[in-house]
């Protein structure tokens, strides 16, 4: 039995957010949560939110003990580029690529 939970086109790089990933993949709820909040950024602010979305659904959807819930996987994948231009120097334009991210977490029971 697994509790899924997913943000979908999240405004931040993956590349931010996988380091914050690696933190928590492997810990207890409990710790992974404590992990997440006194890491500064972002980054940590995102993923703790898809990590305790994913609890409510474990206890809510599944009736899992959340006690015994780890993080089983956890991922920051490339969502969709918006592409942007700025103005460059002698009239030549610059690109600007702001990324997304998809950012997921599956809880399961020990």
């Amino acid at each position: 039995m697994e509790a899924k939970s997913v943000a979908k086109y999240v405004r931040m790089s993956p590349i931010k957010l996988k380091p914050v990933t690696d933190l928590v993949r492997g810990k207890n709820l409990g710790e992974a949560l404590t992990v997440l909040k006194f890491t500064p950024g972002k980054g940590a602010e995102i993923v703790e939110k898809v990590v305790k979305s994913a609890a409510a659904n474990a206890e809510n959807n599944f009736d899992m003990n959340v006690d015994k819930l780890y993080v089983a996987e956890v991922y920051a994948n490339q969502g969709p580029t918006m592409k942007r231009w700025r103005a460059g120097a002698q009239g030549r334009a610059s690109k600007i690529l702001k990324r997304s991210s998809h950012v997921g977490v599956t809880l399961k029971e020990r």
